[in-house]
């Protein structure tokens, strides 16, 4: 499944996905987020987490996933993708440095496992696994990270680069029921991000792995004490090399860096820094055939693009986060945050007239210097009242963003001609490329908010909440006057929970949100191109249910609304008509019997498109790349009679979906499977795990889908080994 705005090819975005499955572990059981209490009940002392937020490190890049339009859901392809061009001596000096400062270690990492610690099945990601049906890229058809719906900590920010594995814990998908309780709710879902941070105890963990295809990875992660109570440091560097299903490789280094500074009980900063680094990315190749028709089968693991066509991108996200409790019924959240997206260097493969017989023509378009770059943040202030059996929490909030994109100006495409698809014609490197002028564009938005939150022990909850929005985008292109474009909506939501039994539970909400709308993917003559921000909703209503002491169901209706995006006759990608996703989505979590852990889930849709367009027969009334129908379930089972392993299952099957503009295009539904084994031992007194993967068992081939008969590969059979170890001083 995919949003509407087809992503094309990113190998940074691969990476992230590919390491799919070896992304999933949280703790079980939920615990009160310092900064949740602060914001909520504006009198909880900071300490803990919730479970949910332990989700989802999906550092996928701001342009566009690679396995976005129509992906299969994530699966395991490696476990740590961060990227090198760090001498080998200069890596192991760090680690070394970073052992000598861990003195007593706790188990940090080792005991990482996603099936056992999913609250459900709506997403969620922590250290290298994800688990279930919704990832920061795909929500209920949609993209919350291309829509701006991304939070740090609670913290609006508008996120431009990759946020790495090395900065944060992982994310939470927030959509249905675990929305409900956030004063600002979105359309598209949130993706909340957790920072690393630092405890009470020194904590060193070192993670080895073969990802995918025998590609090596090596991530160092220390927690460090400095004044107890007071202040701490969380720390992580990896680097990897990954290889790829078209037989292409990059080379990657990340580190973060967050400070933790408690100057006392009520209080908390984190400053932050991380920066995600991408060298030598050949590029993924994108497929367009002449005609409403699929590209014959062709081999994977081949590279058959040029091998000069690399990609090269800069990430960096810098900032501080605040938080307190002032006094016993007021709190403060806020932050700010400075998030870059550099490439220096960019190409698209593409192989154009793909006819049914597997002839092509490769077409190389070369792109200058491209840079996203946004400073963002919150400030946000609660007051609550108690009354008994009743708490009421009043929020007053101010977002803000600031948005310098340059982009555009590729040079004209090389066309090396006709020859057979998958086969490589290498051609020499042209000396210099023609590259034209870019396009600017700012982006100013403010929206300020007022927010209420009731909340009757034993009878419910309910949010009422209305934003007015400020914003002002100014365009400049090459020889085009500047455009201007604004929008000043006002923005209300409101949601219910009722708790009809101390089981059972019914919630309603409706939303509307002013979003972005991500970039024009490759194929397109606008490539490049930021779209211009649309008016969007969304209501929902379902229930919770638990089913006994150790299981949950989770039953949810949702319908969301907003413009679609496509090519038009032209090959501009641009709002075309107004696209409807109404649908059903399940989750059952929970332990069914001992030994055995259960996360299912199922997403039944029926995306539609309306509009003038679609009237006139521009485009059909089924978007581009959304299946109508995503099953998955994840179990694994820990055997009494081999202590300390366990054993797991992924499955998931994926209807099918439509290829062309004009629905004539259709790309069969397909399934995975994923097996995979973990053993938990001591590798001398340092507790350590290892995981064991076969990604896609069956070896299945299908297409992804980035946009009008416009396709590319998707990951083979795979195996990955995984050793984790958390080392005692």
């Amino acid at each position: 499944m995919v949003l509407s705005a087809h992503p094309a090819p990113d190998r940074r975005a691969d990476a992230e996905a590919a390491r799919g499955q070896l992304r999933t572990d949280e703790l079980p059981r939920i615990r009160c987020d310092p900064g949740l209490c602060l914001e909520r009940c504006a009198g909880v002392v900071a300490g803990g987490r919730r479970a949910a937020d332990r989700a989802m490190a999906d550092a996928v890049g701001r342009r566009v996933e690679r396995l976005g339009a129509a992906a299969p859901a994530p699966v395991a392809g490696g476990a740590v993708t961060m990227q090198t061009r760090i001498a080998t001596p200069w890596l192991w000096t760090v680690g070394a440095a970073l052992a000598a400062c861990a003195g007593a270690v706790q188990a940090q990492r080792a005991g990482d496992n996603a099936v056992t610690a999913a609250e459900d099945a709506f997403g969620a990601t922590l250290g290298n696994e994800s688990i279930g049906l919704y990832s920061a890229k795909q929500v209920r058809g949609f993209s919350p990270v291309d829509a701006g719906n991304v939070r740090m900590d609670g913290i609006y920010f508008d996120r431009q680069g990759t946020v790495p594995p090395a900065l944060v814990e992982g994310s939470t998908i927030r959509v249905g029921p675990s929305a409900l309780n956030y004063p600002f709710p979105a359309p598209t879902g949130i993706v909340d991000y957790r920072l690393k941070k630092a405890g009470d105890e020194r904590v060193l963990s070192v993670l080895a792995a073969l990802n995918a295809y025998g590609a090596p990875a090596l991530e160092f992660d220390a927690r460090l004490p400095l004044a107890e109570g007071r202040f701490g440091i969380a720390a992580n560097l990896a680097i990897s090399r990954e290889e790829y299903y078209d037989g292409a490789d990059a080379r990657y280094l990340r580190a973060g860096f967050v400070p933790r500074w408690r100057p006392s009980e009520n209080v908390e900063i984190l400053p932050f820094w991380s920066i995600s680094r991408g060298r030598d990315e050949e590029v993924a190749p994108t497929i367009l055939t002449a005609g409403p028709y699929r590209p014959p089968k062709i081999e994977r693991r081949r590279h058959f693009g040029q091998g000069w066509s690399d990609n090269e991108y800069d990430s960096r996200n810098f900032g501080v986060l605040a938080k307190a409790r002032i006094g016993a019924d007021w709190a403060f959240a806020g932050g700010v945050v400075r998030s870059i997206n550099d490439q220096p260097q960019g190409f698209a493969e593409l192989f154009a007239d793909t006819t049914r017989d597997g002839l092509t023509r490769e077409r190389v378009v070369a792109d200058p210097r491209q840079r996203y770059a946004s400073t963002s943040g919150e400030l946000r202030l609660s007051r609550s009242f108690r009354e008994g059996p009743r708490l009421h929490v009043l929020h007053a909030a101010v977002r803000g963003r600031g948005v310098d994109n340059e982009y555009g100006g590729s040079a004209p495409a090389i066309d090396y001609g006709w020859r057979p698809l998958g086969e490589p014609r290498p051609q020499p490197r042209p000396d210099a490329f023609e590259f034209g002028e870019r396009t600017h564009d700012h982006v100013e938005q403010w929206t300020a908010g007022l927010a209420y939150e009731g909340r009757w022990r034993e009878v419910g909850e309910w949010n009422l909440g209305i934003q007015r929005s400020r914003y002002r985008k100014r365009i400049v292109q090459p020889g085009v006057a500047p455009a201007l474009s604004r929008d000043d909506p006002w923005l209300p939501s409101a949601s219910v929970s009722l708790q009809l039994s101390p089981r059972l539970a019914v919630y309603a909400g409706h939303t509307r949100g002013l979003e972005e709308s991500g970039i024009a993917p490759d194929d397109a003559a606008n490539r490049n191109q930021a779209l211009p921000a649309i008016r969007t909703r969304q209501s929902d209503a379902g229930l919770r249910w638990k089913l006994g002491e150790n299981m949950k169901l989770v039953a949810g209706l949702f319908d969301v609304r907003k413009p679609y995006f496509a090519t038009d006759e032209t090959n501009v990608f641009a709002p075309l008509a107004e696209v409807r996703h109404r649908g059903v989505e399940l989750s059952l979590s929970g332990k069914p019997a001992d030994r055995w852990s259960l996360v299912a889930g199922a997403v039944l849709m029926r995306p539609r498109v309306d509009g003038e367009a679609v009237r006139l027969g521009r485009v059909g009334n089924r978007p581009i790349g959304q299946t109508e129908r995503l099953l998955r379930a994840d179990v694994e089972y820990r055997p009494p009679w081999l202590p300390g392993w366990s054993f797991d299952a992924s499955m998931s099957r994926y209807g099918e979906r439509v290829a062309s503009r004009d629905g004539r295009n259709v790309v069969p539904g397909y399934g995975l499977v994923d097996l995979g084994a973990r053993y938990r031992f001591r590798l001398g007194e340092a507790p350590a795990s290892l995981r064991l993967l076969v990604a896609n068992v069956g070896d299945t081939f299908t297409w992804n889908i980035y946009g009008n008969n416009s396709f590319g590969l998707i990951d083979g059979r795979r195996y990955v080994a995984q050793l984790t170890v958390d080392f005692d001083g």
